[in-house]
């Protein structure tokens, strides 16, 4: 349990920015370089790098080298133990939802009775 949380840990906090959430967004896509990652957000490819080290770490992203091209490749795994683990609270704030929905109707028929009675 304690490693599926820094998993989830480490995958929050990737998505917690708004350029690597692009970034996964592009990688979505298709295969990108670091160049090809930088270019939207116009910033150096250093600081390309170090966004894709963090995708990296929460295992959002594998990088491959070839030469001098680092080619980044989206691994939606990650994502969907994410994806699994909102899922769970999902559940229950439909669930809570569904319940104040029934109290509301009950509510507004007791209102109903009362005003026609």
């Amino acid at each position: 349990m304690v490693e599926q949380s820094a998993h989830l840990d480490a995958v929050f906090h990737a998505l917690s920015d708004p350029t690597r959430r692009a970034m996964l967004g592009h990688l979505a896509e298709r295969e990108r370089t670091i160049g090809e990652l930088a270019t939207p957000f116009r910033m150096t490819l250093a600081g390309a790098s170090k966004h894709v080290r963090v995708l990296e770490r929460a295992g959002l992203v594998t990088r491959m080298i070839r030469g001098r091209t680092h080619l980044c490749r989206l691994q939606a795994e990650r994502l969907a133990e994410a994806d699994a683990w909102l899922r769970h609270y999902e559940r229950f704030w439909n669930n809570s939802l569904d319940i104040l929905e029934d109290l509301l109707r009950e509510d507004d028929r007791k209102e109903t009775e009362t005003k026609e009675g």
